[in-house]
């Protein structure tokens, strides 16, 4: 495992984590007094190792068919229409 790349994948998807709906979710649910905290964590960790675990299957299927740098510019122009109806709906 090349730990240089590894880091760089960690960093990005926890930034992107970082207050988004599922952390938010995540934060609602721990919050009630008669679920065990420990089944929260585990609940939610396996639930997005699974949706990470889509991502990879995914990617990997793709990028048999589309060249990587294409794929870049698609996720790229998926970024900049999401964050367009994002900021259009506020």
């Amino acid at each position: 495992m090349e730990l240089k790349i590894f880091f760089t994948i960690f960093t990005a998807v926890f930034i992107a984590e970082l207050g988004d709906k599922t952390q938010l979710a995540t934060m609602l649910f721990a919050s009630d007094k008669d679920v065990s905290k420990l089944t929260v964590f585990f609940a939610s960790s396996a639930a997005l190792i699974v949706a990470s675990a889509i991502g990879v299957v995914v990617g990997s299927l793709l990028s048999e068919y589309i060249d990587e740098k294409i794929l870049s510019y698609i996720a790229g122009i998926g970024f900049i229409i999401i964050g367009t109806f994002t900021l259009y709906q506020a």
